[in-house]
């Protein structure tokens, strides 16, 4: 029988309610710590790390769960997470324009969420910065549906960026990854993933037919694409269909 714990953690200004296995924590989140912290103490400088994974994984709440471990560990550098949604082009703009989403012109505000919605020449300037300087990064508010920029300070010695896209096998993602010092892949089985975005559209209202049509013509398609066309990372992980992480 698994050792769960639970853990309650403010997630983009909403309390969240998760559980980890104790195995979990023992044999895979905090060995990543110590080599996390060993990394950036021989580097002497910021450490930048980042964590890929497919719509309800669960990256967000894991990677401020993460922070919340290293606070707990004396020998252990504090981390900052941080995420990739603040890079989404601004509403007014996404509404308004169109993209080239793997050969077919769509408009945008169809498509929200796909890499081609981001504005990776922002991420790149602030990439270019935030090892040597305390940035100021922008955040995705989920209370107005729309991107706030400068809004979270950088200062920490770790900083752990999670997003869909940082590990996509596709220009400009590949470039961009080379900031990266340290990169962790998470993966499930597509099933698994579908329950789970599922459930959150009929949480929010819609009934299983319409939460399904829903999956089907929306976050199945990005789903595949970061398991399909996504790189490696330094650690690899997967998540189980009782949400517990594993190694491979």
């Amino acid at each position: 029988m698994k050792n769960w714990k639970e853990y309650v953690f403010d997630v983009n200004g909403f309390q969240i309610n998760t559980v980890y296995s104790g195995e979990a924590i023992e044999t895979i989140f905090l060995p990543m710590l110590r080599k996390l912290t060993g990394m950036q103490k021989k580097l002497g400088r910021r450490l930048i790390v980042f964590l890929a994974a497919p719509p309800a994984v669960g990256k967000t709440t894991l990677s401020k769960f993460l922070e919340y471990l290293a606070l707990q560990q004396e020998d252990l550098t504090e981390i900052q997470a941080i995420g990739l949604d603040g890079f989404h082009y601004h509403s007014d703009y996404i509404n308004s324009h169109n993209a080239v989403v793997m050969g077919k012109e769509v408009p945008m505000k169809k498509v929200k969420g796909c890499p081609e919605t981001y504005d990776t020449k922002k991420l790149e300037d602030k990439l270019k910065k935030i090892k040597e300087e305390d940035i100021l990064w922008p955040i995705y508010d989920r209370n107005i549906h729309d991107v706030v920029e400068d809004v979270e300070k950088i200062t920490k010695d770790i900083v752990l960026i999670e997003g869909n896209w940082l590990l996509l096998d596709e220009e400009p993602w590949k470039t961009l990854k080379d900031t990266a010092d340290y990169t962790i892949m998470i993966r499930s089985e597509e099933e698994t993933l579908k329950e789970r975005l599922i459930g959150r559209k009929m949480k929010g209202g819609l009934t299983r037919e319409e939460a399904e049509d829903w999956y089907i013509n929306s976050d199945s398609v990005n789903v595949r694409r970061v398991l399909e066309t996504s790189l490696d990372g330094d650690l690899m992980l997967k998540v189980e269909a009782d949400g517990d992480y594993i190694g491979g």
